[in-house]
């Protein structure tokens, strides 16, 4: 009954076949004399001996002499245990004295046999029992193979144009330099991933073989400046290069590693006739190993080197766990949003607009918020970007209007009295990817809200050079009798004499305007000169003018006297729920 091998190196026992002495070379079954396969024994291209039940050797043939430097003969009677080395290794020889005593059919081991001449070879050794007849040895070189193997593993592992390890082989360093670092070392790891910037342009205006010539160049000094620290230089891929830091020392220990990089790159390169600046962009990761994967690690890198890339290129940027956290918020809040308008987690609060001259309420403006299962109540600068980006703007900007509408009939109805227009803000998306015109038609007749008491707010860069399809439903709107206002205004183009031309009712002046008058004492003469000129021309227009982020007494008046209609601040209010706007309007 066969045993689990004892050590590394040895094949675990699978045979369950008894291997006959004819079997092994091949020979037919039948009276063939023994003589005959002696003699294939003894020509046999593979290094081959017969052992006996001590593991001395019996025959050998010649081929294994050649291999070991000495001839068959010397090597009668001595114990092939000795002569393969194999009494040095506690597995394999154990493993040998199993096949022997026969708890074992086959060992199969590959280790340095060394030669008569002290010089060494690796060898494959198979030992198999043949029944009742000796045992057969057979000792292959495989060195030539292995060599072949490594070679095949070297080209497969780099980089062809720039020598330098590939991607495969860098991910292969770097889980390993994972591993390693949390058993010795510094325990900490750092990385520097890199983009070459604008080296397309090279490829498409000068060839790839030019762009070839370049990356081979910036490789060599990427090692340069990677060999003094012992660090790896690799070639993930078109133009990205990396530097791995094992047992790193700390942050500045990678971002100086950064700053040589990019020093180094600030020379001039001679390829292909021309001479050529190139720089980069490199993202920075360095942290304790412990609790980190290649993976993740590779993530953040790449990650980094985009914030490099947006940050300005030609630098490094640090990985920022705080950024990095904001910026997977982000992702998980636009993988969440569109469903989150079907799940209603949407609501409105609203901000009251007062009469600048009597104080008295005259709208309010619809304010969007997002009641987050797990982040809880969020403000729209958190998701109103990702929603524009990925079109659920409309989705989310059709319930926002028709719950605006449906409260502001409430208030209506409630206060017939007191007329109350609801401003609702209105993206560019929604105007191009939906038809407003009809969407804000059916919510008037569904709701059964007068289109005066409808105000809908577009940014002043969105409704300037407004042409096509914008502008006629601008003009559609307009001709229903609903409002248009133009938000944010003064950040944009500015540009009145344009704005004569659109069918706009309000502005609503920048808070940036505001600010100049928040101290009496210390008053800014150009903002209110200019809040004056442009109150001026808007009344002019026929237009009237609100002045937002209002938050003192003093600004109001000062606001009051310039001519501004009405104002929208926290001077009177934050943004509430509707229920607080009915108790305003009760008293």
């Amino acid at each position: 009954m066969g045993v689990p091998s004892g050590g590394p190196g040895v094949e675990p026992d699978t045979t369950t076949q008894t291997i006959t002495h004819r079997d092994v070379l091949g020979l037919p079954a039948g009276d063939a004399e023994p003589r005959d396969y002696r003699a294939a024994f003894a020509a046999a291209r593979l290094p081959m001996a017969l052992l006996g039940p001590g593991g001395e050797v019996l025959a050998a043939n010649r081929a294994l002499g050649v291999l070991l430097g000495t001839s068959p003969d010397r090597m009668a009677a001595a114990g092939a245990a000795a002569l393969l080395g194999l009494a040095g290794d506690p597995h394999a020889g154990a493993a040998f004295h199993e096949v022997l005593s026969g708890r074992r059919s086959r060992l199969r081991c590959t280790r340095r046999v060394t030669r008569t001449d002290g010089s060494g070879v690796r060898a494959e050794i198979t030992l198999a029992r043949t029944g009742a007849e000796p045992l057969l040895l057979t000792v292959e070189d495989v060195g030539e193979r292995d060599a072949l193997r490594e070679e095949l593993r070297h080209l497969r592992m780099h980089d062809a144009v720039t020598r330098l390890p590939n991607r495969a082989l860098f991910l292969e360093r770097l889980a390993e330099a994972v591993e390693r670092a949390g058993v010795r070392g510094t325990g900490r790891i750092g990385l520097c991933h890199l983009d070459l910037d604008g080296f397309k342009a090279v490829n498409d205006t000068l060839g790839h073989r030019v762009g070839d010539e370049l990356l081979a160049a910036v490789a060599h000094r990427l090692q340069d400046c990677a060999r003094p620290g012992g660090h790896l230089a690799a070639r993930l891929g078109g133009d990205e290069f990396a530097l791995l830091l094992r047992d790193s020392t700390g942050t500045g220990q990678a971002t100086a590693l950064a700053e040589a990089v990019l020093g180094a790159l600030q020379e001039p390169f001679d390829v292909g006739g021309q001479r050529l600046a190139v720089s980069a962009s490199i993202g920075v990761v360095e942290r304790e190993a412990a609790g980190s994967t290649a993976t993740q690690l590779m993530q953040a890198a790449d990650t980094t080197l985009y914030w490099a890339k947006t940050d300005g290129k030609a630098r490094w940027t640090l990985f920022d766990p705080e950024r990095n956290e904001h910026r997977m918020t982000r992702q998980a809040l636009a993988r969440t949003l569109r469903q989150a308008v079907e799940r209603g987690e949407f609501v409105l609060d609203y901000q009251p607009l007062v009469a600048l001259d009597t104080g008295r309420l005259r709208g309010v403006e619809a304010l969007v918020r997002w009641e987050h299962p797990q982040l809880g109540r969020l403000a729209p600068d958190r998701f109103i970007g990702l929603a524009e980006e990925d079109g659920s703007i409309v989705p989310l900007g059709r319930w926002v209007l028709a719950e605006s509408c449906r409260q502001a009939r409430a208030w209506q109805q409630a206060h017939p009295d007191r007329p109350l227009v609801v401003s609702v803000n209105v993206a560019v998306r929604q105007v191009w990817d939906s038809d407003l015109v009809a969407d804000v038609a059916a919510i008037l007749r569904e709701t059964g809200l007068p289109p005066r008491l409808l105000q809908l707010e577009l940014t002043e860069s969105a409704v300037m050079g407004s042409a096509g399809r914008p502008l006629q439903a601008l003009h559609a709107l307009h001709e229903m009798g609903v409002r248009i206002a133009i938000d944010d205004f003064g950040t944009g183009y500015s540009n009145l004499a344009y704005m004569s031309r659109l069918p706009v009712s309000a502005l609503k002046l920048d808070g940036s305007f505001v600010q100049g008058f928040r101290s009496a004492e210390h008053p800014n003469p150009a903002d209110e000169t200019i809040v004056e000129a442009l109150v001026e021309l808007a009344h002019r227009l026929g237009l009237t003018v609100t002045a937002e982020c209002v938050e003192s007494a003093e600004q109001a008046e000062r606001l009051r006297r310039i001519g501004c209609d009405t104002g929208q601040g926290w001077l009177w209010s934050r943004p509430v729920a509707a229920a607080a706007i009915s108790d305003l309007l009760s008293a």
